[in-house]
């Protein structure tokens, strides 16, 4: 039932959005939460953007939905992710996936979105990480973005945080974070308790509840709960 109803939403999406969400994953507009300049693209890639736009409009809803096997990992071959970054206020919707094969350039939004944004530092985020989450997405049943609290954090921003939260801050002395295979999120809309078991059924890595914070870790190393 979930799978049908976010089928629906997706299959409810206008042209001209999928027009611009395959620019910004081409590269053609910018990334973050900005309206496309019509007038800035060439007649033959309006076309490419439009014919490309076209032929995702033509597969059918369903695939793009996390509990349908559409390629050898048991993921749909067509994947997307909506961020918002509650501390940088940028926000990020992109097809990060096509035909099974990730794109490079939705992959660099994606990395510039989460990186350290008190150091300004950007590392590439794991792409499994994405999928999980593309998972997870899946499991709820929801078209709210992942709202980020906290992505790729650099080994000083670990320090940091180490040193003002104490003891008690929760935060590893290498955490995951510094390699870009860690998250921590919540979702408007879904009960933080809801957000850690929908994680937690995944069995994907590693999944932290912080509910005086508000906000759950995910991340893709061990599977192991706290």
């Amino acid at each position: 039932m979930r799978a049908k109803k976010r089928a629906l939403i997706l299959a409810s999406t206008p042209i001209l959005n999928l027009v611009a969400a395959f620019a910004t994953s081409l590269g053609e507009a910018g990334a973050f939460d900005r309206p496309m300049d019509m007038k800035q693209l060439s007649r033959r890639n309006f076309l490419g953007l439009g014919a490309a736009a076209a032929a995702t409009a033509l597969i059918p809803a369903r695939a793009f939905a996390a509990g349908t096997t559409s390629n050898a990992g048991g993921l749909a071959a067509e994947r997307a992710l909506s961020f918002f970054h509650t501390h940088t206020g940028e926000r990020l919707s992109t097809a990060y996936c096509a035909a099974g094969e990730y794109i490079p350039a939705a992959l660099k939004h994606v990395n510039t979105l989460l990186r350290d944004f008190r150091v300004n530092q950007v590392k590439p985020i794991d792409p499994e990480l994405l999928d999980l989450l593309f998972e997870l997405n899946g499991t709820l049943g929801t078209a709210q973005p992942f709202h980020v609290i906290s992505g790729y954090r650099s080994p000083e921003t670990n320090h940091m945080l180490q040193e003002r939260g104490g003891a008690a801050s929760g935060v590893a002395s290498h955490s995951l974070h510094m390699d870009g295979k860690a998250i921590d999120i919540r979702v408007p809309g879904v009960r933080l308790e809801h957000l850690r078991d929908a994680a937690r059924s995944l069995k994907g890595g590693g999944v932290g509840f912080y509910p005086g914070s508000n906000f759950v870790h995910v991340d893709t190393g061990g599977v192991r709960y706290w």
